[in-house]
C-alpha cells in the first residue's frame, strides 16, 4: 500500500531494462540466423562443388579442376559471406554496448556516496525493527531483536500484535469470532473512529449461514446481532434480510454483491488499519515507510552527491539540502508546515498565516513585511496586498 509509488517507479525503471534487455535478444537471434544462413549458403556451395569434383574423378584435368574452384571462389565472393555477417554483428554490437550502461544507470550499486552522519537513537531504531516484524507474524525474529538489543520495554508489542495476527488468522479460515468479539468490546472506539467494522464482521457471518441454507438460523442471528445495529446501518441490514428470500439461489438475489470473496480481503485489511489506529500506531509498517521513502528519493540524492562529489565534506556538513526531494502524500503524515520566505518550520510563536489570496507563510515573515504591522505588504508569489489584519492563522 505505502509501496505503490515506489513500485510504480520501480516497475517503470524494470521495463525500460527488459525492453532493452529483449532488443539485445531479439537482435542476437537475427545475428545468429544470419550466421546460420551464411554458413549454410557457403556449404552448399563447397558440397555441390566437392560432388562435381567426385563426379568426374579420373576424368578432369588440372585445368579442368581449376577452372570449378574458380567458379567455387566467384560464387563465394558474390555470396560475400563477411559483409552480410559484418552488418548483423555490428548493429548487435550497438545494443550489447548500451545495454551494461543502461544497467549501470538504472542500479547504481554504489549508494554509499549519499550517506551522511546522523546521530540515529538506537533504541528507537531497535524498536522499529521489532515492531515492524511483529507487524509481518515474525515473532520468533522480533523476540530474538529484543532479547540480543536489550529492548525489554518493546515486548508490550508483542502481546497487541499477537492478538491481531490470532484474529487475521481465524479469518483466513472464514472464522470471524475471535474478529466479532475484539469489535464488540471495541463498539465504543470504533464508532468515535467513524469506523463500520462491526457491521461488515456481522454482515460476512450472516451470509455463511445464508450459505448454508439454515434460513431459522439466519433470522436468529438478524434478530439477535443485527437488530441492536439497525439505529446506524438499517439500509445495510435491509438489504442482508432481503437475501433471506433467495437461501438456495443466493447468486441470483439482487444484493448478490455483497457474496464477492474480496469483502474476506477487504476485512482483513480494515481490521487491521482500526486495530493499529486504537492502539495509536501507523497502519503500515514504519521501517517499511523509511525504506520506501529512502528509495523514492534515493535517485536526487545520487544525481546532487555526484554533483558535489569534489566538496565531499561540504555534503556531509550540510544541514539542508539545496534541492527539493519530491515525495508521494502516502508519506505525508505530519502537519509540519515550513515558511517558503524564511525557510522555518512553524510552531506555536511562529504559526502559518493564510493571506487574503490564500498563500500562507509564518507569521514573523508576514511581521517584517509588513513593517511590524504599520503597512500593508505584497505577497511574495503574487501581486495582491494584504494587511496583518487580514491574515488569519492556520490551524492543522
Amino acid at each position: 500500500m505505502e509501496l505503490g509509488t515506489v513500485k510504480d517507479a520501480f516497475d517503470q525503471q524494470l521495463s525500460t531494462v527488459r525492453d532493452t534487455f529483449e532488443r539485445v535478444a531479439k537482435r542476437q537471434k537475427l545475428s545468429s540466423s544470419k550466421s546460420q544462413e551464411v554458413i549454410d549458403q557457403v556449404s552448399h556451395e563447397i558440397e555441390q562443388t566437392l560432388a562435381n569434383i567426385k563426379s568426374v574423378q579420373g576424368l578432369m584435368s588440372p585445368v579442368d579442376q581449376k577452372s570449378i574452384l574458380t567458379e567455387l571462389k566467384h560464387k563465394l565472393n558474390a555470396i560475400s559471406p563477411l559483409n552480410q555477417l559484418e552488418g548483423s554483428q555490428k548493429e548487435l554490437n550497438i545494443d550489447l554496448s548500451k545495454y551494461p550502461k543502461l544497467l549501470e544507470k538504472s542500479f547504481n550499486s554504489d549508494i554509499s556516496k549519499t550517506y551522511r552522519n546522523v546521530d540515529f537513537d538506537f533504541h528507537i531504531v531497535n524498536q522499529i525493527i521489532a515492531s515492524h516484524f511483529y507487524r509481518q507474524g515474525q515473532f520468533d525474529l522480533g523476540d530474538c531483536l529484543i532479547n540480543e538489543a536489550g529492548e525489554p520495554e518493546a515486548t508490550a508489542l508483542r502481546s497487541q500484535f499477537l492478538e491481531l495476527h490470532q484474529i487475521l488468522d481465524a479469518i483466513k479460515v472464514k472464522n470471524l469470532e475471535p474478529a466479532l468479539k475484539w469489535a464488540s468490546t471495541n463498539r465504543e472506539k470504533l464508532q468515535l473512529n467513524g469506523s463500520n467494522l462491526e457491521i461488515k464482521i456481522h454482515r460476512l457471518q450472516f451470509l455463511e449461514i445464508l450459505k448454508g441454507g439454515n434460513r431459522a438460523a439466519a433470522l436468529n442471528y438478524a434478530r439477535t446481532f443485527l437488530s441492536p445495529l439497525a439505529s446506524l446501518h438499517m439500509r445495510e441490514i435491509q438489504k442482508l434480510v432481503v437475501c433471506i428470500c433467495w437461501i438456495g439461489k443466493l447468486e441470483s438475489n439482487p444484493h448478490s454483491e455483497l457474496l464477492d470473496p474480496t469483502h474476506w480481503e477487504k476485512l482483513s485489511d480494515e481490521l487491521t488499519r482500526d486495530f493499529c489506529n486504537l492502539l495509536g500506531h501507523s497502519c503500515g509498517s514504519p521501517l517499511t515507510l523509511a525504506m520506501a521513502a529512502g528509495i523514492e528519493g534515493l535517485p536526487t540524492l545520487l544525481k546532487l552527491a555526484n554533483v558535489m562529489a569534489a566538496k565531499r565534506q561540504e555534503w556531509l556538513a550540510m544541514k539542508q539540502l539545496p534541492v527539493p526531494v519530491e515525495l508521494g502524500r502516502e508519506y505525508q503524515f505530519h502537519s509540519i508546515f515550513v515558511c517558503p520566505v524564511s525557510r522555518e518550520q512553524g510552531s506555536e510563536d511562529n504559526p502559518p498565516m493564510l493571506m487574503p489570496c490564500l498563500h500562507v507563510l509564518c507569521k514573523q515573515s508576514i511581521t517584517k513585511m509588513s513593517k511590524g504591522y504599520s503597512r500593508t505588504f505584497k505577497c511574495p508569489y503574487c501581486p495582491v496586498e494584504a494587511s496583518v489584519a487580514q491574515c488569519r492563522q492556520l490551524y492543522f
